[in-house]
């Protein structure tokens, strides 16, 4: 901080997959002072004993006031799943006049992120949402790779974490809140649906191997449109190592197509204690891909394509490093405008490259 004074910091969902990994790496920075917040008091506690300290606090995102936020400089939302969010957090935010990033992945979440712009600029508060694997990390890679290009033709993003990668209940509710239903994807130069966790293909995850992949729904397939206008398609994709449980989720999601259920959400806890359960089975090697056609600034036809691999289980730190990022910017004086805006654009893929490098994280 400009002031001499370290970033107080309010993490919430701090003892997630996520949370507890971006707590970490907060931990090891300098002038950054972290408060882990969440519904449960033993594992907060356990998480402050193992990054060597940290305030710990009892707090439900969706009950918080604006007086919880008193105090802090920035809220970091790691909670999830945004699929279902409120917008009690974020209202507290602006009322309390604390800045505010999450790490959000909900379709809806994101697209109705701007409409808090007005009301964050009134109170000079920045809102950041958005400020992870996509679409921070994603549109910073595009922007590098597309840079001068004519034209952008098709888009295809996939994320392939190891099975042997802590999985927590919020990420399992998010996949399972649209497997089964239909997805509003770009593809062929038009609008089109395609059933959530279907559209089943196998990809070449390169040191990860060949996986399955699926239709995801996701804020990047608007963004993508609307940022990058590719004239044929933009889709995003997901997989899982273990054939079982991928193809098993895909065959769980029949019911909904056909109309049987609404939702297969609420089997996350069943599910989860069956995808503990082979924990031990496949490896712990995970990959992202971006592969991106169309016409180069000479007027040639192009096809590049960008590789993360992340071994020994350090997949699940890639989706905290752009808030991480964000976070440091903020301490050094370096803060976004007061308004609500969406993590894309905001950084560039170097400033992931000293992270990437502390991890072992190869692209």
């Amino acid at each position: 901080m400009s002031d001499g004074n370290p970033l107080k910091i309010l993490l919430i969902g701090a003892s997630g997959v996520f949370g507890s990994r971006l707590a970490e790496r907060i931990a090891l920075e300098p002038d950054m002072a972290i408060t882990l917040a969440g519904r449960r008091r033993a594992p907060l506690d356990a998480l402050a004993a193992q990054i060597g300290g940290g305030a710990v606090r009892m707090l439900d995102r969706s009950r918080v006031e604006p007086r919880d936020l008193a105090g802090y400089d920035l809220i970091i939302d790691a909670a999830g799943p945004f699929q279902a969010s409120t917008t009690t957090l974020v209202k507290a935010a602006i009322a309390a006049r604390v800045d505010y990033i999450d790490l959000a992945d909900g379709r809806e979440w994101i697209a109705s992120f701007p409409k808090f712009d007005l009301a964050a600029r009134a109170a000079g508060v920045s809102l950041v949402a958005g400020a992870s694997s996509i679409p921070a990390l994603s549109h910073a890679v595009l922007d590098q790779l597309v840079a001068g290009w004519r034209e952008i033709e098709t888009i295809w993003i996939g994320i392939f974490p190891g099975n042997r990668a802590p999985r927590g209940l919020s990420v399992v509710e998010a996949i399972l809140s649209y497997a089964g239903k239909p997805v509003r994807v770009f593809k062929e130069g038009r609008w089109t649906r395609q059933w959530g966790w279907g559209a089943l293909t196998r990809v070449d995850a390169g040191p990860a191997g060949r996986r399955w992949a699926s239709v995801c729904d996701t804020p990047e397939q608007d963004l993508l449109v609307a940022r990058y206008h590719p004239t044929r398609s933009a889709e995003f994709f997901a997989g899982m190592e273990l054939t079982l449980l991928h193809l098993g989720l895909s065959l769980l999601s029949w019911p909904v197509r056909l109309g049987w259920v609404d939702s297969i959400r609420q089997l996350a806890r069943p599910l989860l204690s069956i995808a503990q359960w082979l924990l031990p089975f496949g490896g712990d090697r995970g990959a992202m891909l971006i592969d991106v056609r169309g016409v180069d600034r000479s007027g040639n036809p192009v096809d590049t394509r960008w590789l993360l691999s992340a071994e020994a289980n350090r997949g699940p730190y890639v989706p905290v490093l752009a808030a991480l990022v964000m976070a440091r910017r903020r301490r050094d004086g370096h803060r976004e405008p007061p308004g609500a805006r969406i993590c894309s654009g905001l950084l560039a893929l170097s400033d992931f490259d000293e992270d990437f490098a502390t991890l072992g994280i190869k692209i």
